[in-house]
């Protein structure tokens, strides 16, 4: 599994209407696409969720790098490249997924939450901890599915969750509350379960 997020940052006056009608639009396009485990097309705005930015930041979760590539480098990628400027495309390693207690029901809200590795840890503790992290917050009330991944670059550390509607994401999971507005899941059934060493 390998995760991936891309971020644009808009204007605090932005309409974020422009958004939504721009994943309605085009969110179908990835439903059925090769290696892909799951797409979601997720946005925060400013003053909603505790969020101080409009952003709109999709997050992936791929089973196959050639999927990846051929999104990015297949010419897919260029759309939003095109309407918004080339973002920092942020990878990071799979560590652990797990299907939520939710995980029949529609996605209301993702939380993500990104920390350093601290130095002089112990690397496989710490990251044992993580994959047990991420089995906790599938077993909570209102979880979709979790996973947790890690940037070996930077060390850090980021935990992703979809809660389904009714749920204060807050209170079951703590990070960056965003709006989930499609949810593309092709091969989502062939994301590996648990740890992923």
């Amino acid at each position: 599994m390998h995760a991936m997020q891309y971020e644009f940052t808009l204007p605090a006056d932005y309409d974020m209407g422009v958004i939504r009608s721009r994943v309605a639009r085009v969110a179908h396009l990835l439903d059925d696409w090769d290696g892909l485990g799951i797409k979601t097309y997720i946005l925060r705005e400013r003053g909603v969720h505790g969020s101080p930015v409009n952003q709109y930041g999709p997050f992936y979760l791929w089973n196959t790098m050639e999927g990846m590539n051929r999104f990015l480098w297949g010419g897919t990628f260029q759309g939003p490249v095109n309407d918004f400027g080339r973002p920092e495309v942020r990878q990071w390693t799979g560590l652990a997924f797990e299907e939520g207690v939710a995980a029949g029901s529609a996605a209301a809200f993702a939380v993500r939450r990104r920390q350093p590795v601290p130095e002089g840890v112990d690397l496989a503790s710490f990251m044992a901890d993580a994959a047990g992290e991420t089995a906790r917050l599938a077993a909570e009330d209102g979880a979709v599915l979790a996973a947790s991944v890690v940037d070996t670059r930077a060390w850090e550390l980021v935990h992703f969750s979809l809660w389904e509607g009714g749920v204060d994401a807050p209170l079951k999971a703590e990070g960056d509350v965003f709006e989930v507005l499609h949810l593309s899941a092709p091969e989502r059934h062939l994301l590996p379960r648990g740890q992923q060493w």
